[in-house]
């Protein structure tokens, strides 16, 4: 699940899906997460392809990048779209605004908690603004993800040992800051 990093799997293309078109955020068009690109002809394609921006470009989803994700995961099928933040420790799963229960059936509910549990990247489902982190054991919605927030993960000491938590907060936040070096230093990753 990469943007740019990984080649496309042989054998997989995009086809008729044009999920991504609709769920992310397109900066150099303006365009906000969860609405058509005005460029966009849904299960056809794009209008100005040969002129698209560069983050089109790059952008490849987790389904066409990950061979271990089957066609169940192809965006036009489950209503999500894969991938990982650039800097690589965020696994998020957008999904479509008109099915916003979709990360909810299975397999992918039940996937996204074994990612969560097999690796140390925060898990994240993004419906337009509105954000989820994904726990091997549980989800916390952490509402409406502002630009200026962040999401920040820290490990709380309970009577059954240690559990992790997250909580949305301002980027300029000192705790953000502090939570990036003390997880820097052991090696686990923050929004």
């Amino acid at each position: 699940m990469t943007n740019d990093a990984n080649p496309v799997t042989p054998a997989r293309s995009c086809g008729t899906c044009t999920l991504c078109c609709k769920v992310l955020e397109i900066a150099e068009l303006g365009k906000p997460k969860g609405a058509w690109c005005k460029n966009c002809r849904p299960g056809s394609g794009c209008i100005i392809y040969p002129d698209r921006p560069q983050e089109c470009r790059t952008f490849h989803c987790g389904y066409l990048t990950n061979p271990d994700l089957g066609e169940e995961w192809r965006p036009s099928h489950s209503k999500i779209v894969v991938m990982r933040e650039r800097e690589g420790h965020r696994i998020i799963a957008h999904v479509d605004p008109q099915r916003p229960d979709a990360w909810k059936r299975q397999p992918y509910h039940m996937e996204l908690r074994r990612w969560a549990s097999i690796s140390t990247d925060q898990v994240v489902v993004c419906i337009g603004r509105r954000t989820y982190m994904i726990f091997p054991d549980r989800d916390v919605d952490l509402g409406i993800l502002g630009d200026d927030d962040r999401i920040v993960s820290v490990e709380q000491l309970t009577p059954l040992g240690v559990r992790l938590e997250a909580y949305k907060v301002h980027k300029d936040d000192p705790r953000v800051r502090g939570l990036a070096e003390q997880t820097a230093a052991r090696g686990r990753p923050i929004g």
